[in-house]
């Protein structure tokens, strides 16, 4: 089981100037490190969402009962659309479709063994990384060789080798690069891989590190009526996010309009006693997740006074933040985000942009 974690990175806005002693340099080789450039991909077809609850109706719906619960549980997802791997172009207008996942024959059919899923994330994982990466080091402004770190961070597939020697071999990278993985660490693994990337930029004064998370989520669709799998089912797409850090060298990003982004500090909070809300387990056929109903009501309880605290120790408050970027894991959670008072944190951006 998967206790309920909330993790926590503050960026703050750093704009570049010359360095002109050697004092100004080292006080920016103790400082927080700096996002230089950003970098994402999807793969290159998508499916509307009202396409998707089709499908999964054909595949699963046995009775009229599942199929209103599977397009009910899509259209309350708040998806409007997903860029999935396994998605095909259609043909002659058709809509779009896929091949990968069969019409559930039997009550005890669960679709694909999760040794063919995880030959497809071992086909598509490294090409949506090297896509996100390559972005990525290109907007730093830095020549691929001097990438002296890569983080790579992913839960919905193994390998071995895996994404990050495509990185390497396709960027490609020095061959001498440091490699670490945050495996199987769910949502907040990307905050996890920033925080590592952190320590090795203080750690040594001329790393460049580059963070990629990848997730092919669409192969584990469940063969499943009950409806926390129906919701899981209906959430989650497929992607790479690429960013690389450095110490602030006083080196002007690209990243962006020019400034840079600054990783200030990072927090982590495990909630006691929620042990039994979220899981994530490999199955016989894929991986499995369970997302309990309490989870909205435990953020909306949770949430604000560990925030509050957080932000107090670096003598701040939540009026004093200018944006939050949420990883949101669907609509519930965004709201009890605003029950628990976030003032701004939603009707400032949007949810399209989250």
């Amino acid at each position: 089981m998967t206790p309920l974690t909330m993790t926590s990175t503050r960026i703050t806005p750093v704009r570049a100037n010359p360095v002109r002693t050697a004092a100004h340099r080292a006080k920016r080789a103790t400082a927080n490190p700096v996002i230089r450039g950003i970098g994402v991909a999807v793969p290159e077809n998508s499916i509307l969402q009202h396409e998707a609850a089709d499908v999964a109706t054909d595949l699963i719906a046995s009775e009229e009962r599942g199929k209103r619960a599977i397009a009910t549980l899509y259209r309350r997802s708040g998806v409007a659309s997903r860029h999935c791997v396994i998605i095909e172009p259609p043909v002659e207008g058709q809509p779009m479709t896929q091949n990968f996942f069969q019409r559930r024959t039997s009550p005890t059919d669960g679709g694909p063994s999760t040794g063919q899923r995880m030959a497809l994330y071992e086909q598509s994982a490294t090409r949506l990384a090297v896509a996100a990466a390559r972005d990525a080091i290109a907007a730093s402004g830095l020549p691929a060789e001097r990438i002296t770190h890569i983080v790579s961070a992913t839960c919905t597939g193994f390998s071995a080798p895996g994404f990050d020697l495509g990185l390497i071999d396709q960027l490609p990278l020095a061959r001498g690069v440091q490699r670490t993985q945050v495996g199987f660490m769910g949502c907040h693994a990307g905050l996890n891989a920033l925080r590592v990337a952190q320590a090795y930029c203080k750690a040594d004064p001329h790393a460049n590190v580059l963070v990629c998370a990848t997730e092919i989520c669409s192969l584990h669709f469940q063969y499943s009526e009950q409806p926390q799998t129906i919701v899981s089912n209906a959430l989650f797409a497929d992607g790479a996010a690429a960013v690389v850090v450095s110490p602030d060298r006083g080196e002007r990003s690209t990243c962006g309009d020019g400034d840079a982004w600054r990783l200030a500090d990072h927090a982590s909070f495990v909630v006691p006693n929620s042990a039994d809300l979220m899981s994530w387990r490999i199955g016989d056929h894929g991986f499995e997740m369970t997302l309990s109903p309490r989870l909205p009501d435990l953020i909306a309880a949770r949430l604000a006074p560990w925030v509050d605290g957080w932000l107090a120790k670096q003598g701040l408050a939540r009026t004093d933040v200018g944006s939050w970027a949420i990883h949101p894991g669907g609509p519930s959670p965004l709201i009890a985000t605003l029950h628990a008072g976030a003032t701004g944190i939603l009707s400032s951006s949007g949810r399209q942009r989250l």
